[in-house]
């Protein structure tokens, strides 16, 4: 099977979840290369299994897991057999889950997934009834009881799976700063030395410390805030092309090839979900 074979869904209910969640099935033998999301996203593996490397180590996934990742957080996958294998899965914006669960008390601080996978079969059917929610063809009589379907399901399962996070320390302070200069202004041109220079530090020791401290090169993790930031775009209704010049690619097809190295997809099937 090949990446043609990933779909993203419509999703259902008010904007504010439309525009912050974002859902996908997929049946595919798609090898991903080593990527990160902005979002969390989280999901259930229907059929065959997988492996993927992560900031919380290699693990192996199969049918009836459910698998997580966080914000920014580097992993890959692929499949462990020929045939592939199938999931959904539903990539939520920080600013969403945060929102989602502003009202269930405890600490104050960002949540995260503490493990990549999770084997827990109570967890399976709230995560297909969410799914189902959230996918479902919208009412043709206008009723908010769609709305109400999905938050009564959706915020429930966020509190089980989501816990508090622990405070993330020990970044050195050059390679947050070089870092801060490519999240300011992704599609702004960089050279290796102004990201040493802004580091002070060597460009060899920048690479190094670099890929220690987030997971990617620096040319890699410039290439993926450039493609967040043209998700971000597309999904609310800009043009490909303009999409690609504001974020800094080459032109459209430099995008697309980009895109669907990340996502398994190009970013035309986002473009049909826009509003």
């Amino acid at each position: 099977m090949s990446a043609r074979a990933i779909h993203p869904l419509p999703v259902s209910g008010p904007a504010r979840l439309r525009q912050g969640i974002q859902a996908v099935a997929a049946d595919t033998a798609f090898r991903f290369g080593r990527h990160s999301h902005d979002q969390f996203g989280f999901g259930l593996i229907r059929r065959g299994a997988q492996t993927s490397a992560s900031g919380r180590g290699t693990v192996e996934a199969g049918a009836g897991d459910l698998i997580t990742v966080n914000p920014g957080e580097v992993h890959d996958g692929s499949p462990l057999e020929e045939t592939g294998r199938a999931w959904q899965m539903l990539y939520l914006d920080p600013q969403t889950v945060a929102g989602l669960l502003a009202e269930t008390g405890g600490p104050d601080r960002q949540r995260e997934f503490h493990h990549p996978v999770i084997r827990d079969t109570r967890l399976v059917r709230p995560f297909l009834s969410t799914f189902g929610a959230l996918t479902a063809a919208p009412d043709p009589d206008g009723s908010d009881l769609g709305t109400l379907a999905v938050e009564e399901r959706l915020i429930p399962l966020l509190t089980a799976l989501l816990v508090p996070g622990s405070d993330r320390r020990g970044t050195p302070a050059g390679i947050a700063a070089a870092r801060s200069r490519i999240d300011d202004d992704p599609a702004a041109p960089l050279t290796l030395e102004t990201l040493a220079t802004e580091a002070g530090l060597s460009r060899f020791h920048l690479i190094r410390a670099f890929r220690r401290h987030t997971g990617l090169t620096p040319h890699a993790y410039v290439v993926q805030r450039r493609i967040q930031q043209a998700r971000r775009m597309i999904l609310r209704g800009a043009a490909l092309a303009d999409t690609a010049a504001a974020c800094g690619f080459a032109d459209q097809s430099h995008m697309t090839r980009q895109f669907v190295r990340m996502y398994g997809l190009p970013p035309g099937a986002l473009a049909q979900l826009a509003d």
